[in-house]
């Protein structure tokens, strides 16, 4: 079975989710290009997906975010060089990593112009990073979540 055959069975039996797939990217990084793109490919798939652009005006963006993530049977994580300045960003992947963990969602990491050892060891931009954010207590857990996404084997742009 190829990869597309494998995500199309996996998202065929989603039927309880209201999403297929969770789209958490830092949209400064990527949404005019890489997301876009890749949210258009998945729709033309007829891959239903949650991407922050379609909240409703109006809406709590926390508690929409918290629930399309566990309504979402696969999250992609797009990370990027700046994916760990946004505490948003950190507060997804930590709802994300516990989805993964209680609900058992597929956790498709990709890593868009990074290296995976940046993003797994907080080196260089996620290191600079961290240092803005040293003072929240949510560090450790973040760290953490960090970690073993990017343990999940992924997809790396740079090896096109």
């Amino acid at each position: 079975m190829d990869e597309q055959q494998r995500t199309s069975s996996i998202v065929s039996s989603s039927k309880r989710y209201e999403y297929d797939v969770f789209l958490s990217f830092r949209g400064e990084d990527t949404r005019k290009n890489f997301i876009s793109y890749l949210d258009k490919a998945l729709n033309k798939e007829k891959i239903k997906t949650f991407i922050d652009d379609r909240l409703e005006k109006g809406d709590e963006i926390s508690i929409t975010l918290i629930k399309a993530i566990e309504n979402s049977r696969i999250s992609i994580v797009i990370f990027s060089k700046n994916y760990a300045s946004s505490k948003w960003c950190l507060n997804e992947l930590s709802k994300i990593m516990e989805c993964k963990r209680v609900q058992e969602q597929i956790v498709m990491p990709v890593f868009y112009n990074i290296d995976p050892s940046h993003v797994r060891n907080q080196i260089e931009s996620y290191k600079d990073a961290f240092k803005k954010h040293k003072e929240d207590s949510r560090c450790d857990q973040w760290r953490n979540d960090l970690t073993e996404a990017a343990n999940i084997v992924g997809w790396d742009s740079r090896n096109r």
